[in-house]
């Protein structure tokens, strides 16, 4: 543990108990830090902006990459109040954050109420056996969009 890691975390922690107070989401907060610097900090979002993506995480890496003008994040810490769910965890691997710090492990949350384990239990079922309905429909030119990233001189790679 880092000097500053208990100090971030408990500001995620209050950002957090913030949300859980108002009527614009659930019990989550994150804040980002960069060289000692909170870049962005938010709580979760979701009844207020009607927006199932408006996760603390989710928020706050769009509010860092917004104010550091890119879309990686790299050298940052992620202090979340809870353990990542699965949707906060791939956009924080796209970041690619330095690393990630949080308070409550999820089952916490679960405990509470939200249930990340559906999510991750489906994720890992074949595409006929998820609750939601999956299916792969072949198209002649369903390659198309990746051959013209290939072609592309000038891409950026992420």
């Amino acid at each position: 543990m880092r000097k500053d890691d208990q100090y971030f975390l408990k500001l995620a922690v209050k950002k957090a108990v913030q949300g859980a107070c108002k009527k614009g989401g659930g019990p989550f907060g994150a804040i980002i830090v960069k060289d000692g610097e909170i870049i962005a900090r938010a709580h979760n979002e979701v009844i207020k902006l009607n927006d199932p993506s408006a996760h603390a995480e989710v928020l706050a890496i769009r509010r860092a990459c917004k104010k550091l003008a890119t879309f990686q994040l790299k050298g940052c810490v992620i202090y979340s109040s809870c353990e990542p769910c699965p949707m906060c965890l791939g956009a924080i691997y796209w970041a690619r954050p330095l690393r990630v710090v949080f308070a409550s492990p999820k089952e916490h949350a679960h405990l509470a109420g939200f249930d990340d384990d559906l999510i991750y239990c489906e994720i890992s079922k074949p595409h006929s056996e998820r609750k939601i309905g999956f299916k792969l429909l072949e198209l002649k030119n369903a390659k198309a969009p990746f051959e013209a990233w290939e072609k592309k001189d000038c891409k950026t790679k992420y």
